[in-house]
Parts: C-alpha cells; structure tokens; sequence
C-alpha cells in the first residue's frame, strides 16, 4: 500500500516557487525522512499533505484518497506536528489533549481521560502538574505535540522537526518512541535537517532542494560501500609496494585503498605479513550525498 503519492505537485507563492514538480511516493510502514536545507520547500511540502495549503498545481493522495478534497475522512488516520505545537496557552497540557480529543471524537467519550493519560506516558509527560502551556519549556511544548498528534492512534504519523527543543536525553527517548511506533504499523514521515537524528532513524530518505525532489532512496543503498578501504598499519610503505597502484591516497599510518571486499583485501595483507591496526570499508555518509546534491541553503547570504 501507498500512505502517500504526489504528482507534479507546486507550490507558488507570488513569484517565489516553494515547491516545483514534486513527485513522492511513500509506501506503508517506512520510516522517511526528509531532508533538505531549510528554505528547501520541507515544510510547504507537509503542509500540502495535510491539506492546510492548496498546491498551485500537482495533486495529493493520503491513505489512498485525494487531498484536500477526501481531509475529513483521512485527517482522523494521520497524526500531525508541523512546526510550532500549537495550544490553548492558558490552559494544562492535560486540558488541552482532552479538548482536543473532544474535537475530533466527539461526545463525552468514555475512555478520554486514559487515551490523555496514555500519549502523556509515551511523550514522556506523565508527571506534569496543572500549570499552564505557556509556563512550559520549549522541549515540554514539543513533547505536548508529539502527544497530540498520537491521540488518535494514527496510522501514518507526519512530523516537521520533531525533535526541536529537545535535550540529548529527549531526543534519544523520541527515536525510541518513533521506532516503537514503526514497529507496530505505523508509518513514520518526519522532516528534518538533522542529518545524524534521520540517519539513526529513518530506513528512506528524500532530499530537497530549491523546492525540487532530487533523491528519493534507501538509506542502505545510500550508505553502500564506495569501493574503498580504509586501512591503518603501522608498515604503510610494505602496503603501497605490494597494491601496485591500488593506494589512492595515504596519510601517515592511514592509507584509502581502492578494493571491492575488505575481506579479501586484508587476508592479502595478512598472507603478506603485514600488521593491520584497522581495516574498513569506505561508505559515504548522508551529510556527504545531501551536501552533494544540494546548495547553500536559503540563510546563507553572499555578496
């Protein structure tokens, strides 16, 4: 199944193009990221999934049923938090699931106060006391709409920076809650710029730019050998004379080597009688593709 599948999907505001020829599609139960500068289009591109913005151009599919035309029937299955968490200020966190739940259930519902409790545990605010939202820090804020956004039980699950304003510790017990939930069925879509909290996560990535998708692929494949090994020895110079040719560059004891199986390259070594210190396989990291597929980003300004 396809939870969500866009075609030639644009966004313009004025003569800006936020979003240009988008085509996406994200199979059920995935964990995708997408990735990009900021400026990129990230977020218009979440915001026309869920129908808050209009495309210019392009259409919309979500759970197999067009947007925004079809939102009142979808938007019950999908669990949102695109940038800010919003809330009553004035009011608890409790307060503001309950009513909440109230909008989008109706009714007094029997099992409201458990469902608030339940989503208050998983974010990791069990314990908070009646004080008021706007009294909370940026990470509690967070946390409170991650929460919102699980009261329903979603089965697909858009988040735009979930992990902003988050502690270390928070942002580690946030990919185990993410994981948790992919696990049990739930496809997981988040937009971030971290690389390093989509490449713990996320098992497919899409890479924006300038409001173009320009990849879309498995991070395994991404992240593929590059066809050299890294090799430390404390004998480099035994190592460049018995490769003829295949040492591309050395930096004292270190050396890149290029090989297709670090297997068969250190048991030549060791056949060779030289000390191997270390020995890997050279695989490209998700900074290195994103930076080379994108530009500066919109918050750099050159003369």
């Amino acid at each position: 199944m396809t939870v969500i599948r866009t075609a030639s999907l644009t966004k313009r505001f004025g003569r800006v193009t936020a979003v240009n020829g988008v085509d996406l599609t994200v199979p059920a139960g995935v964990r995708f990221g997408l990735l990009g500068p900021n400026g990129s289009g990230k977020t218009t591109l979440v915001r026309m999934l869920l129908g808050l913005v209009h495309p210019t151009s392009g259409s919309v599919e979500l759970l197999g049923r067009a947007m925004p035309r079809h939102a009142a029937d979808v938007l019950p299955r999908v669990g949102a938090l695109v940038e800010n968490p919003a809330a009553w200020p004035h009011l608890s966190g409790r307060a503001n699931l309950r009513l909440l739940d109230a909008a989008g259930r109706g009714g007094r519902g029997r099992d409201r106060k458990a469902r608030v409790e339940d989503v208050l545990a998983r974010v990791g605010l069990a314990g908070v006391d009646r004080r008021p939202v706007k009294a909370y820090s940026l990470g509690m804020r967070q946390r409170l709409g991650i929460a919102a956004a699980l009261l329903r039980g979603p089965e697909l699950l858009l988040l735009d920076e979930p992990t902003n304003g988050l502690d270390p510790r928070g942002i580690g017990e946030m990919r185990e809650l993410l994981l948790g939930l992919s696990a049990s069925g739930v496809t997981v879509v988040l937009s971030s710029h971290l690389l390093s909290e989509v490449e713990a996560l996320c098992t497919r990535v899409g890479v924006m730019d300038a409001g173009r998708l320009v990849l879309t692929e498995d991070l395994d494949v991404l992240r593929s050998p590059t066809g050299h090994v890294r090799v430390r020895t404390p004998d480099p110079g035994s190592v460049v004379g018995l490769l003829n040719g295949q040492v591309v560059h050395r930096d004292g004891d270190a050396l890149l080597v290029r090989a297709p199986d670090a297997g068969v390259l250190n048991a030549q070594l060791v056949a060779a009688g030289i000390t191997v210190t270390e020995l890997s396989a050279e695989r490209r990291s998700l900074e290195q593709v994103v930076l080379e597929l994108t530009g500066a980003g919109s918050d750099r300004v050159d003369p």
